[in-house]
């Protein structure tokens, strides 16, 4: 059994970090890069696919709105066709920098309020994705299941990889909890360990109201900016190995 282990990286910028990039490189299989709006900037664009190539880690690209004090997260009422080309600016940069290191960028991961806004509307769905597919065709899309977003990259005949959050609570409509929420962020050992190995021998989750509902997922994603996510990360990758699991990256495991 292949599965993909990913983690939303490089999300600093000039001397300040959110976690150990280095050391997470070394635990996961595919990194989602901040593409310098929200987080990153040339110099960690360049230093995290450096490590991604040192390590044998999947490279993706992790676009968000243009908002480093709210890490991204505060929507920002931009017309469709400037959300486009503010992210096909990010995806365009870090392919160059990624093409610069002899390395490709394979896969394409929306960052928190962007991807909310273009799961909401069908429209911008297929307008960004269908931009991204002008861009490279062979570009996974990593998507939440039953998404918008999964939709517009199956009518654009683009692979996609559908993402289990081992961090983050659901409720019973499959939506994630919103941060700040009580219970919305899942940070004890054995509740992370209990829910990956739920995922993985079942393909189900528990709901926060204790519903078990499917979860038709390939890659499980840990937030960087997760507190502990590193150690997070370590228990994820001990309960894939436990199971009989083998990490590969998105290119290995997208169908």
């Amino acid at each position: 059994m292949k599965i993909d282990l990913n983690s939303d990286m490089g999300e600093g910028f000039g001397p300040y970090s959110l976690c150990d990039d280095e050391a997470m490189m070394k635990v996961v299989s595919s990194a989602n890069i901040a593409c310098g709006f929200h987080g990153g900037d040339p110099d960690t664009m360049a230093r995290m696919v450096r490590l991604a190539k040192a390590n044998g880690v999947g490279i993706g690209a992790h676009p968000g709105l243009p908002d480093r004090a709210g890490f991204g997260r505060r929507e920002i009422p931009y017309l469709a066709d400037e959300l486009r080309q503010q992210m096909l600016y990010q995806l365009g940069a870090l392919k160059a920098i990624a093409a610069s290191e002899g390395q490709r960028v394979s896969h394409f991961s929306f960052h928190a309020a962007m991807g909310n806004m273009v799961n909401r509307d069908p429209k911008l769905a297929d307008l960004m994705i269908e931009a991204i597919r002008a861009v490279d065709p062979e570009l996974i899309i990593f998507a939440m299941p039953g998404s918008e977003i999964e939709a517009a990259a199956k009518r654009a005949s683009l692979k996609t990889l559908l993402l289990f959050l081992a961090d983050r609570a659901y409720d019973a409509q499959g939506r994630l909890v919103a941060r700040g929420l009580p219970g919305a962020l899942v940070k004890d050992e054995a509740a992370v360990r209990a829910r990956v190995r739920q995922f993985l021998v079942d393909r189900t989750v528990t709901t926060i109201d204790g519903v078990t509902i499917d979860m038709p997922a390939k890659s499980i994603l840990v937030h960087s900016d997760t507190p502990g996510s590193l150690e997070l990360a370590r228990i994820v990758r001990s309960e894939i190995e436990a199971a009989g699991g083998t990490l590969a990256p998105a290119s290995e495991v997208a169908g």
